[in-house]
């Protein structure tokens, strides 16, 4: 194409991109011969480059090629293994700029959430390779004499991991640095709108995957079309565990799919988050968190929060103040220094936007702020705020967009009834001074999400901590905390070291 708009950014080359891209790596070379996609800039919907996608012939190759590499990947000791990630982590901090751009540009996000996106890669390397040195099993005490009881943890096999537009780095990152460390191998199916991401990460692994001779087939990229590749990913029961990114609706297929054969999922899915304001909150924090969690990639993260819950008696004032903070946020190019709020994904994003404001006004919902489509070229929209009845059905469903509900309460309790009626449960917050309302809020009768936070935002997740949620969010858990036993397969081993042969439970073998 003569139109690509690639040579106007240097730092593609950089990361070894080029205005033509193979999209499928088996493991050593670059094959991708199937249909050209082309990679559209959400600010312009310029093409930017094209990326051919994978043939089912080249994905096979590619479970072939892992299907060797796993033999030698889990002999290797683990702290050997950590080495490898400790040298991919030094990788990505070297590329973390020109990388950090390429997820703003072809994603859309701001170039200071674009660097943290790759900031989370490097910190869950770091912390896979502390991992690497400390996983460890339990020992349980047995009943029976001269007899120990302990687990192992052992790699599943190949895992297959489908990341999302919207985390086009470290969703991969996440799950790729943990099942690694484990001793599995990997394919990833990127999202087909952000293939160049996808490409460039992947160059990464290759460089520092060579520089260890490692066996070809450690990690794989396979972009393609969902109905063919991801299909083919799903079904194959070579694929032992799937990790799975996207809506809901795609989720259930996947789990069905998946679960048929008995086979392991990690599901991240719809996320319907939302902050509760007490009356006794300090008010200008609240007000912070709520501007960044509702506008921060323009209302396309997972954890965006999408409804607001405000004590009666504060209302109006704070409505007041946080239309007021909307009006200041200056929205364009992401790549543009002092831009807050960037451009919805692809233009069918703003028409999904468009049609859930007009849902809203049908259910008796009252636009405060914004609610329209900007004039200029690109995917550029108003970050909205609309009051409405929180039974609402447009309110239950997750829109991807920055479009905040609003709605008052009266007491803490139909706060939380408020914050558990949507069928989603990744991420929540409560903003209170008092301690009895935080302890209530993280209790057994309080939030039903898998974040549940006190005084911060429901976005910007560490990666210390296990990332998911309940319900219709999938279940499952990423990143830190012991989310690396999802990778493994689990042993409860039992070893008599002695000379007699005691039963557990007191039985006594031939014996009325």
């Amino acid at each position: 194409m003569t139109d690509l708009t690639f040579n106007k950014f240097d730092f593609l080359a950089e990361l070894g991109l080029s205005e033509t891209n193979k999209g499928c790596f088996d493991g050593e070379n670059w094959i991708g011969s199937g249909k050209p996609l082309v990679t559209l800039n959400p600010t312009n919907n310029k093409p930017i480059a094209t990326v051919t996608t994978a043939t089912e012939e080249e994905y096979e190759l590619c479970v072939q090629n892992m299907q060797k590499a796993f033999e030698m990947w889990s002999d290797l000791p683990a702290p050997k293994r950590g080495e490898i990630l400790n040298d991919l982590k030094e990788e990505f901090i070297a590329q973390k700029e020109p990388l950090g751009k390429l997820v703003s540009l072809e994603m859309g996000k701001i170039l200071s959430e674009g660097l943290g996106e790759v900031q989370e890669t490097i910190d869950i390397l770091e912390y896979a390779v502390g991992l690497s040195r400390t996983i460890s099993g339990t020992i349980i005490p047995s009943e029976r004499q001269d007899h120990v009881i302990f687990e192992t943890w052992n790699p599943l096999g190949i895992v297959g991991v489908i990341t999302a537009f919207n985390f086009p780095n470290a969703v991969f990152g996440w799950n790729a640095a943990l099942a690694l460390m484990t001793g599995n191998v990997v394919m990833w199916k990127a999202a087909s709108t952000v293939p160049l991401v996808a490409v460039a990460t992947t160059k990464i692994l290759e460089t520092v995957f060579k520089k260890h001779s490692l066996p070809k087939g450690l990690v794989t990229l396979v972009i393609g079309p969902g109905r063919t590749i991801g299909e083919k990913l799903i079904t194959d029961e070579r694929i032992n565990l799937v990790s799975f990114t996207g809506s809901t609706q795609v989720g259930k297929h996947v789990s069905e799919v998946v679960h048929k054969d008995f086979r392991s999922t990690i599901l991240e899915c719809g996320g319907n988050n939302a902050i509760i304001v007490c009356e006794d909150a300090d008010l200008d924090l609240a007000l912070r968190a709520i501007l960044f969690a509702s506008v921060g990639t323009a209302g396309q993260r997972c954890t965006t929060t999408r409804r607001l819950i405000l004590q009666e008696s504060i209302y109006e004032s704070f409505l007041e103040k946080l239309t007021k903070a909307y009006k200041t946020i200056p929205i364009g190019d992401p790549l543009e220094k002092g831009t807050i709020m960037g451009p919805l994904h692809e233009p069918r994003s703003v028409e999904n936007y468009l049609n859930a404001i007009e849902s809203a006004k049908k259910e008796g919902g009252k636009v405060l702020y914004g609610g329209r489509k900007l004039e200029k070229e690109g995917n550029f929209v108003e970050p909205t705020i609309i009051a409405i009845d929180h039974k609402a059905k447009i309110v239950h469903e997750e829109t991807f967009a920055p479009i905040l509900y609003v709605f008052p309460f009266e007491n803490l309790e139909e706060a939380i009834k408020i914050n558990n009626e949507v069928p989603q449960g990744l991420s929540s917050s409560i903003f209170t001074n008092d301690m009895r309302k935080m302890f209530k809020w993280i209790g057994p009768k309080g939030s039903d999400c898998g974040l549940i936070n006190i005084n911060i935002p429901t976005s910007g997740a560490e990666i210390g901590g296990a990332f998911g949620g309940n319900k219709e969010t999938g279940g499952g858990r990423e990143s830190g905390s012991d989310s690396w036993k999802q990778y493994c397969r689990r042993g409860t081993c039992t070893i008599n070291y002695g000379t007699e042969l005691p039963l557990a439970q007191g039985i006594k073998f031939g014996e009325n």
